[in-house]
């Protein structure tokens, strides 16, 4: 055993450890060895990123798996790594380039561009990691991946190579999501259909024989420039007979037929329905059906690139949106403007309105949809909340072929090279699969055709994802797959559930035949007090790095995973991070305590009596409900059953009924046992608590000594402690005789407290108790009781005739009287609670009026109302109280 500082520094104790374990080599993975294997790749975080609290959330929780898995036996990996993240980083290096140039990556040129972002990747890319290092996350840091990494980009290659050549990959023109903002193709699952307040434009399109003019709502008069066609469901009457007919384009005059298609709503809108098929997926759709034009008049940038319309040209999409409102208007084809709420789809990185977009793109047809499906539905793969399990079918079920190209520099590179002879006519070719390998005119591979001189690179690169999606088989090498995968766990949020979970589990079933990990669990997201979700405009998003300094990373892990309930939202609250450093101090101080007591004595065997037996009863409860915790994922309850252990249980109530066992001249077997019991409990506990509190439990395992009664092992490689061998040898009867007592000597005694708190007597020593039972109450538990009240003495007497008036209170131990002879001036103490009484019948007065107000009981919310009654019942409650104490002291 070894002292300890009086005040407990978190920071100290946490760099301390944290760089023990990694010098000593704690956190790696042996492929080798025999035991069971247990593994976990992390959510590789964007290699632009900083430590938030969602990563908090994610990676403490991976943390108590792992941790916790080592302890019970496990060979465990927890493989870490980064994500290149291909749109955001190369966004946050063109920023850089124009602040620091004035150029953009095109003056610079790509090679130029991609060394620029290379070397910022050094200099930024591991900030991340190393605040996971300070959150105390016990990686395999030796085994840390980059999906840039060179073995990795071959491995996202030959992938790609495979996949072109099964017929899977093929590149075709297609209408894609388009941002304007990143110049590039994004898949559905970035895109986010948000709920906006439009307008719905009514606009009059002339029949081209001056017989009439059709009605037809829109939300884009941008557009009409690019219309070849109107709609009209066949089965409306009132356009029927016009469908073969032309009717004249606005804004830049121009016959265009009218259709009939199913496709158009007869009750939404006015039932006839513009065609833009470049820039609109349905439109798309039907100007296949029909063979029309595509007319495209939107640049990548999103401007109007229409000369046809001088006033227009050139505009950005939304002045032009204005402008061409004018224009209808001042034309007098602008019939009527209304409100429209809508859904309009933004890009999740650049948050602007996304352009449905006609362009040459890379999909991929998904490989093993039904093994994917059927590996969740059939339990193979089990989803922790489970309702997400339905959101992921109905996905599946809708799977639409995935635009895996984005036109960018940093990224993985298409590995498709064209004879440049025929270069321009293959990139401009309807389409391009598997089969145009046959004739020679392009070269897919890893590595540059031999004679690169003669051929030229697809400029695109491949999706963010397609590399992530094969992040836990790509990053181990061959032994380390052979141990570990698949990996046991995954924990994520559910926003990435397309993205990513259902990615890998079909990459999984289509590359190693297997699944890729057996549990997936969902955080939650991470909110304020008020229900906002987190974020640097609002304010509302403290960083973690600031909380660690000022809690401790133990407690920012410990108050986070109290407020992190299954299934929903975390309400973010700083007091329960401050609550995590209060249990951090509760628990260093409670050590400290036992450090000051000394080594165990061997003059006497000790006696135990029914506290001990109790608080170990209580401690091998604890084993199975942390066990039952852990095994649910259900954090904040594994946190709960720790919490009450330690604080309520053990501190509260056990070391305070036992302090007299360690006082000077105490009978030494009591000492003993006391002191045998305190290591057993906190050898226990330590190893229990130590998957959420690493640093300090690992702390005072050392400073008691228990790492050299284990061959210096740390806490943290040491085989978690079996409850099996607690109270062996006792009998059942006994211990359950002993909870029994205890149990009713700590409800006796908070009586007793109260009854002291009511006379104002709280603080006095000098109170004694009478105890009156025909039970036998063991003298052990008297005086522990007299401990714990504060009192004097506790006597029993099963005879005991009380003066009139003498407080009293039935406890589990029988009925307790507190005599007050000496113990208060009667006239000063009947003053006292005179004035109370007058001041709780006015509050009785002023809400018994407000409550028989007819129009406050009406108009007042629901909940004013029913907590103004609460407040009422509690005052006569307490009058009702304080007059009997009144009337016992007549």
């Amino acid at each position: 055993m070894s002292d300890l500082p009086k005040a407990y520094d978190p920071s100290l104790v946490e760099e301390k450890w944290q760089s023990l374990w990694i010098e000593e080599g704690c956190f790696k993975a042996d492929p080798a060895s025999e035991k069971p294997a247990y593994s976990v790749v992390i959510p590789p975080p964007n290699v632009t990123g900083v430590l938030h609290l969602g990563h908090v959330l994610n990676n403490t929780i991976q943390d108590i798996l792992v941790r916790r898995a080592r302890q019970k036996g496990y060979e465990a990996l927890w493989l870490p790594g980064t994500d290149h993240a291909g749109i955001a980083t190369q966004v946050r290096v063109e920023k850089d380039l124009r602040q620091t140039t004035c150029q953009t990556r095109h003056d610079v040129g790509r090679e130029a561009f991609l060394k620029k972002v290379w070397e910022w990747k050094e200099k930024h890319g591991g900030i991340i990691i190393n605040q996971l290092h300070k959150l105390g996350c016990s990686c395999d840091w030796d085994r840390e991946r980059f999906t840039m990494d060179e073995e990795y980009t071959r491995a996202v290659g030959q992938v790609f190579i495979d996949l072109f050549k099964e017929g899977l990959i093929y590149r075709g023109r297609r209408m894609v999501n388009w941002c304007p903002v990143s110049l590039t193709a994004l898949s559905d699952e970035e895109v986010i259909m948000t709920e906006q307040k439009s307008k719905l434009y009514t606009v009059l399109y002339k029949l081209e024989d001056g017989s009439g003019a059709l009605h037809v709502a829109t939300t884009r008069p941008e557009t009409i420039m690019a219309d070849v066609a109107v709609a009209v469901n066949p089965r409306d009457p009132r356009y029927a007979h016009l469908i073969g007919k032309n009717v004249m384009r606005p804004l830049n005059s121009t016959p265009i037929p009218i259709i009939g298609d199913e496709y158009v709503e007869i009750e939404f809108g006015t039932g006839a329905l513009k065609i833009t098929p470049a820039h609109d997926k349905a439109d798309f759709e039907i100007g296949q059906k029909f063979n029309l034009e595509i007319i495209d008049i939107l640049t990548p940038d999103g401007h109007i690139n229409c000369p046809d319309v001088p006033e227009l040209h050139g505009m950005d999409r939304f002045d032009a949106r204005h402008k061409s409102v004018e224009m209808l208007e001042a034309a007098g084809l602008m019939i009527k403007i209304e409100d429209y709420d809508n859904k309009v789809g933004f890009s999740e990185r650049a948050n602007v309105p996304i352009e449905p977009r006609l362009s040459m793109q890379w999909f991929l047809k998904y490989p093993c949809v039904q093994e994917a499906a059927d590996a969740v539905a059939d339990g193979e793969i089990t989803f922790r909340p489970a309702r997400w399990a339905k959101t992921y079918a109905h996905w599946l079920e809708n799977i639409q072929d995935w635009c895996i190209s984005r036109q960018l520099w940093w990224g993985h590179r298409i590995p498709v090279w064209y004879r440049k002879d025929k270069a321009e006519e293959l990139r401009n070719a309807p389409a391009l699969d598997a089969s145009a390998l046959e004739n020679g005119y392009i070269y897919v591979g890893t590595e540059p055709p031999a004679d690169p001189e003669n051929w030229t690179q697809d400029n695109d690169v491949m999706d963010t994802w397609f590399s992530s999606w094969l992040w836990p088989f790509a990053t181990m090498d061959d032994a380390t797959r052979a141990k570990f995968y698949p990996t046991t766990d995954l924990v994520t949020g559910p926003d990435i559930i397309f993205f990513w979970v259902a990615r890998m589990i079909m990459a999984g079933y289509r590359f190693q035949h297997e699944k890729p990990f057996s549990n997936v669990f969902f955080t939650s997201i991470i909110r304020d007090k008020i229900g906002r979700k987190m974020s640097k405009s609002l304010g509302n998003s403290p960083d973690p790095l600031d909380l660690i300094a000022h809690y401790g990373a133990d407690g920012l892990r410990f108050g986070l995973m109290r407020i992190a309930p299954t299934g929903t939202d975390v309400r973010f609250d700083e007091s329960q991070i401050g609550e995590g450093r209060n249990f951090a101090n509760k628990l260093y101080n409670a050590t400290r305590f036992r450090l000051m007591q000394g080594h165990v004595g061997k003059e006497a065997a000790p006696q135990y009596s029914s506290v001990h037996l109790a608080i170990i009863s209580k401690l091998r409860q604890l084993h199975a409900d942390v066990e039952k915790a852990l095994a649910d994922y259900e954090f904040n309850a594994l946190i709960q059953v720790l919490y009450q252990f330690f604080w309520n249980e053990y501190c509260d109530r056990f070391l305070e009924a036992v302090k007299g066992d360690l006082r000077d001249g105490a009978d030494a077997s009591a000492r003993a046992a006391t002191l045998t019991v305190m290591d057993t409990v906190l050898r226990h506990y330590l190893a229990l608590l130590h998957p959420v509190m690493p640093h300090i439990t690992e702390e005072l395992w050392s400073s008691l000594g228990f790492a050299d009664g284990n061959g210096g092992l740390p806490l943290m490689l040491t085989p978690l402690p079996s409850p099996d061998g607690l109270l062996a040898g006792v009998d059942e009867e006994r211990i359950t005789l002993a909870c029994a007592q205890a149990a009713a000597l700590y409800e006796t005694a908070n009586k007793a407290r109260n009854l002291k708190a009511e006379y104002d007597l709280s603080k006095n020593k000098n109170v004694s108790f009478v105890l009156k039972t025909a039970n036998d109450v063991p003298q052990d538990i008297l005086s522990r009781l007299s401990i714990l009240a504060n009192a004097k003495s506790v006597t029993r007497d099963a005879s005991y005739a009380a003066p009139k008036g003498t407080p009293a209170a039935l406890t589990p131990l029988g009925e307790l009287f507190l005599p007050l002879e000496g113990l208060i001036d009667v006239e000063a103490e009947r003053e006292r609670l005179g004035r109370e009484l007058d001041k709780i019948s006015k509050e009785i007065v002023k809400s018994s009026a407000k409550l028989d107000n007819a129009g406050f009981v009406e108009r007042a919310p629901a909940e004013v109302v029913a907590q103004e009654k609460e407040r009422l019942a509690d005052w006569k409650a307490k009058q009702a109280q304080l007059k009997a104490m009144l009337d016992s002291l007549s």
